[in-house]
């Protein structure tokens, strides 16, 4: 799990370098995961599912306004990869600059109407009943942290663009073991309860903001830091806004998804329905680590040699990541279908949420072996710089197929129609992604593959 510089993403093996790339960032996704499956442990057993409850209402919100440091990393990062494979290390100076002045101004003003409409918010999501005054309690002081969470975001998707992802994966590791720490302290021992959730969760986005810090201010970076970069340049706003938009967008179709389903459910099943949703989508975190750690160990590999111009490389990494992602998503789902009761167990012994999630659990996964090529598709196009299909291949499984099931098939099948809506988007958002990633393939990287073998 050494660090590599760049130009490595360009000379060492696929394979290999996909690995060094993958790992780190599989286990820093994992110990996020973790994180949240053990809050949402201690949360359950500490304060009560209610509070399970309202931290799944609320997260959506807080995650769309902490998604725009991710948006601007990711959007930044492909510039980043690409121009350091084409050997234009100014260009990645500047767009690393513009990248923290964006993320700076957008993510405090937000805040700022995020707290401003905190009683509209809640309820807009599910936070309903008795769900609303603990979800109030912690999306608000959560928010003071968003904007410092933003910026960590933000900075570990340039540290990974960088070939540095040993770095990167200490940037996710150092805020959920120091959530879980204080997790301890503020709900066990002072006995804070959903105060004391919400401040270990915000301490948390704090300690990681001091290590991104210390990464880019000690010379481990190749970018260098200057007063006259943060100066907004047009264009590299323009080409960050429009590749970031593409996670934006995502995230944003996540939160509306979320406040569909929460609402649905509350309706069909009230706040234990709502538990059942919020311990399915911590797991649907948690099991994916490896595959989402494929997807984005792989972006820096296709963006940086599809910069250098090696396209034969840009298509050996699709293919393995492809075949990566996909052995560790059949071993995920093989997991779940056998030990889904085991699982449930541990976050509550509610009856009704042990008897109902287990089935549930099962349909979310039913499609899990198939998700590698849409989610590796997707990120192609998006780490060489295509925002168009990009956004529309990330937006396919969820905007335009999850949605629409989700409010079709619960009018039907009631509840099991919320569960079978997510096999169903799987399967349609790959098959669509498959296509225009295998058409992508043989019309433009295929036909350049002859240039790039005479150079090397």
């Amino acid at each position: 799990m050494a660090n590599i510089s760049s130009r490595d993403l360009g000379s060492e093996s696929i394979g290999k370098v996909l690995i060094k790339q993958a790992v780190p960032a599989s286990i820093g996704i994992l110990v996020m995961s973790l994180n949240i499956l053990v809050d949402t442990i201690f949360v359950g057993n500490w304060i009560g599912p209610t509070a399970i409850a309202a931290i799944n209402v609320v997260l959506p919100a807080s995650f769309f306004i902490s998604a725009l440091g991710m948006a601007i990393g990711i959007g930044g990062a492909s510039i980043i990869s690409r121009a350091l494979g084409k050997g234009d290390p100014g260009k990645a100076n500047i767009t690393f600059g513009n990248q923290i002045t964006l993320t700076s101004f957008i993510t405090i003003v937000v805040v700022l109407l995020g707290l401003s409409y905190v009683d509209l918010i809640v309820p807009g999501f599910g936070g309903k009943g008795e769900i609303f005054e603990p979800a109030k309690i912690y999306f608000k002081i959560v928010l003071y942290g968003v904007p410092v969470l933003a910026m960590c975001m933000m900075g570990n998707n340039v540290i990974r663009a960088e070939g540095k992802p040993t770095y990167g994966m200490y940037a996710m590791l150092i805020p959920s073991i120091g959530n879980l720490i204080l997790d301890v302290v503020f709900i066990n021992i002072l006995d804070m309860g959903m105060y004391g959730a919400a401040w270990a969760t915000t301490g948390s986005y704090v300690l990681c903001f001091m290590y991104i810090v210390w990464f880019f201010t000690s010379g481990k970076s190749e970018l260098k830091l200057n007063w006259s970069y943060l100066r907004l340049s047009w264009g590299i706003v323009k080409e960050i806004s429009s590749l970031g938009f593409v996670t934006l967008a995502r995230q944003a179709v996540v939160s509306i998804t979320y406040l569909f389903v929460n609402n649905i459910l509350f309706n069909i099943g009230g706040e234990a329905s709502v538990t059942i949703y919020a311990i399915i989508g911590r797991m649907l975190m948690f099991a994916l680590f490896p595959v989402l750690g494929v997807t984005q160990g792989f972006l820096p590999v296709a963006g940086f040699n599809y910069g250098a111009g090696k396209y034969g490389r840009v298509i050996e990494s699709i293919n393995v990541a492809i075949k990566y992602a996909a052995v560790l998503a059949l071993g995920v789902f093989t997991l779940i279908m056998i030990f889904p009761e085991a699982i449930v167990s541990v976050f509550t012994e509610d009856d009704f949420v042990v008897k109902g999630t287990p089935g549930a659990m099962r349909w979310v996964f039913a499609a899990t072996p198939v998700i590698a090529v849409q989610l590796i598709g997707s990120a192609y196009f998006q780490a060489v710089g295509k925002a168009v299909p990009a956004f529309f291949l990330t937006l396919s499984r969820q905007g335009f197929c999850f949605i629409p099931l989700v409010l079709i098939l619960p009018r039907f099948y009631g509840e099991l129609g919320v569960w079978m809506s997510f096999p169903i988007a799987d399967v349609l958002s790959t098959i669509v992604t498959g296509y225009f990633l295998n058409r992508e393939v043989r019309k433009r990287l295929k036909p350049k593959i002859v240039p790039d073998l005479m150079e090397s």
